[in-house]
């Protein structure tokens, strides 16, 4: 196990470098100095072609790379001119409101989806199985934001149950206790996701029902209970281990338009924010970011699985 583990550490790793170097070169062409930002739309060439070079913005670009990796290794994520503040600080001023919005999220849609999977694998083509599947495509092909605005209209809108605005506290604790701000924000990711996970679940719960081990359960004359519970579960439950690591950073980029939305101060908003004003360092950092999570979600996957099913050691 040890070995497979140095396997997949090392690819994560070599993946990730050869991800940051594609993020890196594609926005330094697209926004290769922000030394007109900084000296304002009348700095003649000579002061932007000054500051580029006072700043390493007159070196090739790989260097550049080299040399923000090497400072993002210290914690130095670059500097938000737009802002006024170091990218370090903006973040972490906001990652906590982002990481509960979130995990909230996750952690519900996880809990709703897996009782709803495995019931509808058992009742499948059923009248209820038939109007669950059909309410899931609807939420699976829905954009968030539209979800969003449903929500905001029917909930806070019409009947007043929720405010149409998240919680704009800076404390994450604040944040959590305001749940008449925080419902509908939440709902919005966690609606999505269900669709998704539960229509996952099913699948792997039907597969997992006509394996022989639940027949031979079955056949024991084990009571229904006990052979979904100790014998389906955690089985159907494996491939959404996987799919779980995978949605990380979906729920990131969901957040962006959500946060947006709901005019929540998070890191989704923050980037949203920074693609109108091209703020680079803000937009680079995020985006490697997301990368990470991706590959950490990918890495945190497969040692859960690994754990939690030994065969796939071999693979």
């Amino acid at each position: 196990m040890t070995a497979y583990l140095i396997r997949r550490v090392i690819t994560s790793i070599v993946v990730l470098i050869g991800v940051s170097i594609v993020i890196f070169f594609l926005l330094h062409t697209i926004y290769p100095s922000p030394a007109q930002d900084v000296l304002g739309a009348k700095a003649t060439n000579a002061a932007v072609n000054a500051w580029n070079k006072a700043n390493g913005f007159d070196r090739p670009w790989i260097l550049q790379y080299l040399s923000y990796i090497g400072n993002a290794l210290h914690g130095n994520l670059g500097y938000s001119y737009k802002l006024n503040q170091s990218v370090a600080a903006l973040f972490r001023e906001r990652w906590a409101r982002s990481f509960y919005l979130s995990g909230m999220s996750l952690l519900l849609s996880v809990l709703l989806a897996i009782p709803l999977g495995i019931y509808q694998a058992v009742r499948r083509n059923s009248l209820s199985d038939n109007a669950m599947t059909t309410v899931a495509f609807i939420l699976y092909a829905m954009p968030v934001f539209f979800l969003a605005l449903i929500l905001i209209q029917a909930f806070a809108l019409s009947l007043h149950i929720f405010s149409y605005e998240a919680s704009q506290s800076t404390s994450v604790w604040a944040v959590m206790a305001d749940w008449h701000a925080m419902t509908l924000p939440i709902a919005t990711l966690t609606l999505i996701s269900v669709a998704g996970y539960s229509r996952y679940m099913r699948s792997s719960a039907m597969d997992a029902l006509a394996q022989d081990y639940i027949k031979a359960a079955r056949a024991k004359g084990l009571p229904e209970r006990l052979v979904l519970f100790r014998h389906l579960v955690r089985n159907a439950c494996l491939p959404m281990v996987t799919l779980i690591g995978l949605s990380i950073p979906v729920l990131l980029a969901g957040n962006l338009i959500t946060e947006q939305v709901f005019n929540y101060q998070g890191l989704g908003l923050l980037f949203y924010n920074s693609l109108g004003n091209v703020d680079y360092d803000v937009l680079i950092a995020y985006t490697l970011i997301g990368a990470t999570l991706v590959i950490v979600g990918n890495l945190v996957a497969d040692i859960a699985l690994t754990v939690a099913d030994p065969r796939i050691r071999l693979a």
